[in-house]
């Protein structure tokens, strides 16, 4: 292992300083502080360059892009929330006039038929009482023919049952107000 790299004394060469002691850490040697420097302050301004020039514009005019874009949606979504308000409100207007309307319609409509109802339950009415007029004039014709028939029934009933009874004719006039007493009551 040795022989491919040199004696133990070669190996341990750039770790340790002539005289056996240890070198510092290089970026801390006093020799190269001054070039380290430099080059420190050349990275710093060309980071700094590139930064400032390229990047930063870059982000910014993303950044920037992306808040009018946002500003622009929020924009838009304000005034589509105030037309769909709008749209609501007329909408609500609309369905309550449409509502109106329907109870006006429904009102007129309950008046036309209750009237119509009215007017027929009247034509009916006066109908009824035409039947009813006919017929109790019909029940008192008939009553009176009837009463007639009774009279005259019972007058030949009582004559006959006088006849039978009594062998004699009866006297018309005392046999009528005869039934008739007995028909009053």
């Amino acid at each position: 292992m040795a022989e491919g790299h040199g004696d133990a004394k070669g190996a341990t060469a750039h770790t340790a300083a002539d005289g056996g002691h240890k070198a510092p850490f290089p970026p801390f040697q006093k020799e190269t502080f001054a070039s380290q420097l430099v080059s420190l302050t050349i990275a710093f301004v060309a980071l700094y360059l590139i930064v400032s020039k390229i990047i930063l514009p870059r982000v910014g005019g993303v950044i920037e892009e992306r808040q009018k874009t946002i500003e622009g949606d929020l924009a838009a979504a304000q005034k589509l929330k105030g037309e769909s308000d709008d749209a609501l409100k007329a909408y609500e207007a609309e369905l309550a006039q449409a509502r109106s309307r329907a109870q006006a319609i429904g009102a007129e409509t309950r008046e036309k038929l209750n009237a119509a109802a009215e007017a027929e339950r009247k034509t009916l009415e006066q109908r009824l009482a035409a039947k009813i007029a006919d017929a109790e004039k019909t029940i008192s014709a008939t009553r009176t023919a009837a009463m007639g028939n009774v009279r005259g029934i019972a007058s030949e009933a009582a004559a006959a049952i006088v006849q039978q009874l009594a062998g004699i004719q009866p006297d018309s006039k005392a046999l009528d107000s005869a039934v008739n007493a007995s028909i009053k009551g």
